[in-house]
Parts: structure tokens; sequence; C-alpha cells
């Protein structure tokens, strides 16, 4: 897959938050400065929706490829399934009829005749595992779906997927999406929006990763909110530690003497170890910036 920046840009507030003409202004840029990789979701962004529900990232989406007609075939376009709200309660999880239903909706949204990276977006450990993988499978047997990932997931989980996927002969999961940054929280502590059980890199994923170069990593929150440039968005307590101390001192020194911001060098050095950084931004500015990272070595 040719990422050409490297980055990911993340449409999670797309409909919601960000307005359609930022949002489509947003997707403008991205497009003429060389990027072709966008990151969604069914269930974004219901938090901040009247409705309680997700779906508009994807409906603007659909909206914005309908207004720019030829450029689909240049893009990848990553969503997901999985934890959507239900009505009372729970989240819809990974059976069969789920990932059948919610992929045709998603298709339905963006406009397009397939997905090209469908993700597994939570553990459903009350489905079993064969039944989510043979589900997947399928879809990609039928040509509505290309790729499959999986997003918060313990390493076993992902390991034994793809296990059950070469065993039934369908397609396995090659990409993983989980959240990191340059500094980490202190192992346990809680950190503020991150619910994910499973949903930190940890030293037993760098390591499954080596093992297995086939599956791309891609990072959701790796500029941990603004943090490392906004005074205004101070790291959580839980990056409070000595190791963050000594690696923001090295952060803070290498992007003064390059003259750039601390969140573009966080960007460039997970770029030169093969990550895919997703970024969210809500402004052009912003969005230049990071788009800068793939120039720095």
């Amino acid at each position: 897959m040719d990422l050409d920046t490297g980055l990911v840009l993340g449409t999670m507030y797309f409909g919601t938050r960000t307005d359609e003409a930022t949002s489509f202004a947003l997707l403008d840029r991205y497009v003429e400065a060389g990027g072709r990789v966008l990151d969604t979701a069914n269930c974004y962004a219901f938090w901040s929706s009247p409705t309680g529900h997700g779906g508009q990232s994807e409906a603007l989406l659909g909206r914005w490829l309908a207004a720019n007609p030829g450029l689909r075939d240049e893009l990848v376009i990553a969503t997901k399934v999985g934890v959507e709200p239900l009505d009372g309660g729970g989240v819809e999880g990974l059976s069969a009829p789920v990932i059948e239903r919610e992929a045709a909706r998603s298709l339905e949204r963006l406009g397009v005749e397939a997905i090209d990276l469908y993700w597994a977006h939570g553990e459903d450990r009350s489905t079993d595992l064969e039944e989510t993988v043979a589900a997947f499978g399928s879809l990609v047997e039928r040509g509505v779906v290309r790729r499959l990932g999986v997003s918060n997931h313990p390493t076993w989980r992902v390991e034994r997927g793809r296990a059950i996927a070469h065993r039934l002969g369908v397609e396995p999961w090659t990409a993983l999406q989980l959240t990191t940054s340059y500094v980490e929280p202190r192992p346990g502590a809680p950190v503020p929006g991150k619910d994910h059980r499973f949903g930190f890199v940890t030293d037993e994923t760098v390591d499954y990763l080596d093992g297995h170069p086939e599956i791309e990593l891609w990072v959701y929150s790796p500029l941990v909110q603004g943090s490392y440039d906004r005074a205004d968005r101070p790291f959580p307590e839980a990056y409070d530690h000595p190791g963050t101390t000594e690696r923001l001192a090295a952060l803070t020194a290498r992007a003064e003497e390059l003259g750039v911001p601390r969140s573009r060098l966080v960007l460039a050095w997970m770029l030169e170890r093969g990550w895919r950084p997703i970024v969210g931004v809500s402004t052009v500015e912003q969005l230049d910036s990071a788009l800068a990272a793939a120039s720095i070595r």
C-alpha cells in the first residue's frame, strides 16, 4: 500500500465538532499535499452527536467524495465496526450479522463499492472469534472489503485470529491500530479518554510486529491531544514520571536544533520506525505542520 506522505488523516470529528466547510478544506489540502489515506469508523462521533449514534464522519466523507468525482480510486479509505452504541446500552460487538449489516451501512454512507481497509474496532469476547474472523473473510471474498485490520485487541487475540483465518483459508488481519507516542504513561496508570484495556502499544506489540513484518502499525492519538506544543493541554498526570522528563528534554533540544515544533519531530520519529501516525486536526495550519514531518529525518 502506497501511503505517499506516510501520514493517515483521521476524520473522527468531521461532520460533528468539525463543520462541513472546514472538513472539506482539510480533506482538499491533505490530498493536494499528496495524502491518500483516510481513517474513520461507523461510530464516529456518537459522543458528539445529539443522536447518541455515529455515522456522521462516514456520511461527510461520502459527500466530499461525491463532490470530487474521479478521486476515489486514488484513495485508501479505512473504517471500523464494533463499538457503535446500542439504544439499550452496550455496543454492537463483532458477531457475523453485525459485521455484515454495518459494512453495508458504511458502504452506503461513504458512497463507495468497497472498503479498502476494514477494522475490528474493539474486542467482543461474547462472540466466538472464529465467527468474527469468518465474517470479515467473507466480505473480502465478495470484494466489498479489500483488506482487514484489528484495533484495541491484545496481541494473543490478534495472533489467534490470524491463525483461525489461515486455517479457514480467508483473509487475515494485516494491520494493527493502537495508541502510543514518544512518551508513555506509567504502567497501570489510568489515562483519560483511553478506556480500551489493550489499546496501547507495548514492548510485546513491538516484538510481535518485528516478527511479522507483513503487519502494519497504525497509531492513533500520536500527539497526546496536542500536549507537545500547547501549554493549555498539558500531558495527563499518568505521563508525569522521570522517563517523560528525560525524553521531553531530548526531544526539545533536537526540535530546537532543527527549528521545528516538537509534535512534528514526534511524527517524523514514528515514520522512521515504519509506523503510520493517524493525525487528527481541526485547522489547515495544524495539518500543514503535520505533513511537514514527512520531510524530516
